[in-house]
């Protein structure tokens, strides 16, 4: 990759300059009021209209909006972990555990500890857990490592298996944060013990929740199939949301180190398209901005990509940015061909 090696780190500083003059730094916080209001709104609207309509089917058909405002609001806790959202991040962590754990049943400490390191260094094999070895591997070396016929048939064949396996993202966010809250709260002590035994409480509120509305207003197979459409939607829209982002694009290699400007833009992928796209994916298509200013609210985003770009190109910094099939086209391929050594 050209312009990896012995870089300044001044060019960033007059991006910064350029955008922070521009006011693009400055909090939204009467838009995202209106917002997080009006998903809140929808939200509960739509779980409220699940009560009403009685023991049918049309029950079940409910699951997909749920899964789609579940999603915004997804989008709004990622918000408050990069403290977008409001003016001190005290009431960015307030809304983050009231948005993820209360009310869709995701981690905030966990989410945003593992969100926060793979900003640091992203697309980084030792570094960034979004690329680390789990359910699918990210590099030939990590696929060559692979052990057991399950998990090797698996991993051949991960590029086509990709959004089949996001109906389970649902589930396995759910099981994640569990697993995370009950690791603090037995390992940790003080503040970080408190904060896991309130986030446990949270997290227990929810899902007595949830589950208490589906299982008192449905049949028992409809309940379970409500929560198995709902979670396998959700899990599909997430990972669609985050699959562009980063996969195929360079990984930096152990001895190489970037600048801040080359380690997010390089490493990033942005997604083109209109405010559809913007909403589909929640600004994150915006990706290169977004790691460059991860402190930026969203609704800037869009407004920052000028300045970028033409800052990229007075660089001559490659900047990446594909429509959202090709990129999920990159995406899989670059799954395909990290399974290779298996083929």
């Amino acid at each position: 990759m050209p312009g990896t090696a012995t870089l300044p780190r001044s060019d960033f500083a007059p991006l910064i300059q350029e955008v922070r003059a521009a006011g693009l730094l400055d909090r939204r916080t009467r838009r995202y009021a209106g917002t997080v209001g009006l998903d809140l709104l929808l939200y509960g609207a739509v779980f409220a209209l699940v009560a009403v309509v009685g023991d049918s089917w049309w029950q079940l058909a409910l699951a997909v909006p749920a899964a789609v405002l579940t999603t915004r609001l997804y989008f709004v806790g990622h918000d408050a972990g990069h403290a977008q959202i409001a003016g001190t991040r005290r009431v960015n962590r307030l809304m983050g555990l009231f948005i993820g754990n209360l009310a869709v049943g995701l981690s905030y400490g966990w989410w945003t500890d593992k969100h926060n390191r793979h900003h640091a260094n992203p697309n980084h094999v030792d570094k960034d857990p979004d690329v680390g070895v789990g359910v699918l591997v990210w590099t030939a070396e990590q696929a060559a490592d692979r052990r057991g016929a399950l998990v090797r048939w698996l991993t051949r064949n991960q590029g086509r298996l990709f959004f089949p396996l996001l109906l389970l993202e649902g589930f396995n966010l759910k099981v994640s944060s569990v697993r995370s809250v009950i690791a603090a709260a037995r390992g940790e002590s003080g503040d970080r013990r408190r904060t896991a035994l309130i986030e446990a409480v949270l997290l227990a509120v929810h899902a007595a929740a949830y589950l208490g509305l589906v299982f008192s207003v449905m049949s028992p197979g409809m309940a379970v199939a409500f929560v198995l459409v709902h979670q396998a939607v959700l899990g599909v829209h997430l990972g669609s949301a985050f699959a562009p982002n980063h996969k195929g694009m360079p990984m930096p290699g152990p001895g190489e180190r970037w600048d801040h400007l080359r380690k997010q833009v390089l490493t990033s992928r942005n997604v083109r398209g209109g405010l559809l796209t913007d909403w589909f994916l929640g600004g994150l298509n915006y990706q290169i901005e977004h790691h460059l200013f991860p402190g930026m609210p969203r609704p800037n985003l869009r407004r920052a990509q000028p300045l970028v770009r033409a800052h990229c190109a007075r660089l001559g910094l490659p900047y990446t940015e594909e429509g959202l099939f090709e990129s999920y086209a990159h995406a899989l391929g670059h799954l395909h061909a990290a399974g290779a050594p298996l083929r």
